[in-house]
């Protein structure tokens, strides 16, 4: 049985508490002073005072009430997460039911408690796979998801502004590009693993400009998007301060740790070959190709600026791998 909990002003929901993201975040809002309601799937290894609601799109109207009640904002960090090696036809379903009907759910829910402003984390994925030279990804371009993954999230954001229809709740859409710090999983770990382990990686000769953010500039992101006012409604990106290529950000991943670049030069066509000799070439395509997000409209609306550099990101990430 959820038990209701104790009623605070300026009280944040965190869904997603448990996930990479989701930990920092009620870390940083917490250490601000605020009360954060922190909805997990599973008590087992969660953050303090967690409220578990199982899966999202199964909770029931009266547990989601329970922990909606009385809240302010909520961030909705939960979902199926990104895996580029991912395959099988029931993706669609999993993404479907993992992040389009649990952002329905929460959306609805959110509406009922009266809750004020509801901050969703999206992806860049909704806008495609690459961008072209000088022109990065602007909140206004339309949709064009490649994979399941960037269907759910675009589908997640229609299901968001559909429950909010008519409300006084205010939305803000986030779209993230590849996320970078302690605890990360998926490309960025498989990455920090091979730079650690000092493998060579065929990466040097690709000349590609992809936008990132740390961790910590994205927390203070999601307290600007909650704190602002007028808030900030609408779909915005986020990024750090200036993209990277990816052989520079093996540079940097191997400078943080302390360890020789394991670069090698393979021409960019040989690697684009190979991937599709392989079976990997969606992959290949995109740790050759540019993927940049233009965040000037976040920025114009907040005041927020991402303060922390690469480096310092990477030197949190190296510390955590030493504990």
């Amino acid at each position: 049985m959820v038990v209701a909990p104790r009623l605070r002003s300026r009280c944040v929901v965190v869904t997603g508490a448990a996930g990479f993201i989701g930990r920092a975040l009620v870390g940083r809002l917490r250490a601000d002073g605020r009360e954060v309601r922190a909805v997990v799937r599973e008590s087992r290894g969660a953050p303090e005072d967690s409220i578990a609601l199982g899966a999202l799109e199964e909770a029931s109207p009266a547990a989601l009430a329970v922990a909606f009640a009385g809240a302010n904002a909520v961030v909705h960090l939960a979902g199926r997460a990104h895996r580029m090696d991912e395959r099988g036809r029931d993706l669609e379903r999993l993404h479907r039911a993992n992040t389009v009907e649990a952002t329905a759910r929460i959306a609805q829910a959110a509406v009922k408690a009266g809750v004020r402003r509801f901050v969703l984390a999206s992806s860049v994925k909704v806008n495609g796979e690459a961008t072209l030279p000088g022109r990065p990804f602007r909140p206004d371009d339309p949709p064009a998801p490649a994979d399941g993954y960037g269907r759910g999230k675009r589908d997640a954001e229609t299901a968001l502004a559909g429950a909010a229809e008519r409300s006084s709740m205010a939305v803000i859409v986030l779209r993230l590009p590849l996320v970078i710090g302690p605890g990360a999983r998926g490309n960025v770990e498989r990455l920090v693993e091979a730079v650690a382990a000092r493998r060579v990686l065929p990466f040097g000769a690709i000349d590609n400009r992809r936008s990132v953010i740390g961790l910590a500039n994205l927390c203070d992101a999601f307290v600007a998007a909650l704190e602002a006012d007028p808030p900030p409604e609408g779909v915005h990106f986020v990024a750090d301060a200036g993209p990277v290529s990816t052989p520079a950000l093996v540079r940097s991943i191997a400078r943080a740790l302390g360890v020789p670049t394991p670069l090698a030069f393979v021409p960019v066509p040989l690697l684009r070959l190979a991937g599709r000799l392989t079976g990997r070439g969606d992959s290949v395509d995109r740790v050759c190709g540019s993927l940049e997000v233009d965040d000037a409209s976040f920025r114009a609306a907040t005041g927020w600026r991402p303060v922390r550099t690469l480096d310092e990101e990477l030197a949190r990430v190296a510390a955590a791998r030493g504990r």
